[in-house]
């Protein structure tokens, strides 16, 4: 058995997306689409996935495989987003619809909390098989119903196959269409994947530079560290110069040291670095 890393490891949110896109232009291509047979449906989906994805390890199987997950957890959240747009009360806003949907998706998810793949979703929302078809009130003229409420036309009470193509369109779009449609969609893709790219430039340019900041202080921390350290060596060479006993040295040493003292008193009272009164000393040696 091949190994997690052999066959890809985990699915990341832009491969299932990849994936979202390649299964909507192979399936719903109106020139090759409408009868295409299993086998063939799944080695152009994997073709067009490299093509996004050039040298993925994903093969066919993990791909159909991987499908008929997403294909279930959509088609779930498509039912309860469906119902929860039809109990929608005047004067809620979206938002409402959402968190009901959440909520019902949780009771029927099978151990799945929420649904997540909300990027797929938006790929895939528009075509035959996942598209909801909101349903209003019935309107009445001379109390015959226009519409008949206990029958739907929506794709929501249709069963769904999770690997078959869609139904054949009545009307496909020709080929020239087709073709000019594809290059547009190729462009957007460059254009999703271009900006996921500079989505991880500027999250790295951020780690980047919290880390120098992060450098900044550790270096001004170093330094004001240094800093006490030196004043806590002065403080501690006043204090034995203060102290010194002069009482056995020579005259000339006594002077030395009271100029000595003269300079830390200085610095005590006016907080001045100035150079040594008894330089003049050294001067005379030489």
């Amino acid at each position: 058995m091949a190994s997690s890393i052999e066959t890809g490891g985990a699915w990341s949110t832009m491969e299932d997306v990849f994936l979202c896109e390649a299964w909507l232009q192979i399936c719903h291509c109106p020139v090759t689409g409408n009868e295409m047979k299993f086998f063939h449906m799944w080695k152009k989906i994997h073709a067009e996935f490299c093509q996004k994805i050039p040298e993925s390890p994903r093969t066919e199987m993990a791909l159909s495989s991987r499908w008929k997950l997403l294909n279930k957890e959509m088609g779930k959240w498509r039912d309860v987003l469906a119902k929860a747009m039809n109990l929608h009360k005047s004067g809620q806003n979206r938002t409402n619809e959402l968190i009901q949907a959440q909520m019902w998706f949780g009771a029927i998810g099978g151990g799945k909390k929420s649904f997540t793949h909300y990027e797929c979703w938006e790929v895939v929302k528009y075509c035959k098989r996942f598209i909801i078809i909101p349903t209003g009130p019935d309107v009445v003229l001379n109390e015959t119903p226009l519409r008949d409420s206990t029958t739907s036309d929506s794709p929501l009470d249709s069963p769904m196959s999770e690997d078959s193509p869609i139904q054949k369109e009545p009307r496909p779009i020709g080929r020239k269409a087709a073709k000019a449609k594809k290059a547009g969609n190729s462009s957007n893709h460059n254009s999703k994947f271009l900006e996921e790219i500079a989505r991880q430039n500027a999250i790295r340019i951020e780690m980047e530079q919290k880390r120098q900041d992060m450098e900044v202080a550790i270096q001004a921390e170093c330094a004001q560290e240094k800093e006490y350290l030196r004043k806590k060596d002065i403080e501690k060479t006043d204090r034995e110069t203060m102290a010194m006993d002069t009482s056995h040295m020579s005259p000339e040493t006594k002077q030395y040291w009271k100029l000595e003292r003269r300079d830390v008193m200085r610095r005590r009272l006016f907080q001045d670095d100035g150079p040594s009164n008894t330089d003049w000393l050294n001067d005379q040696n030489h």
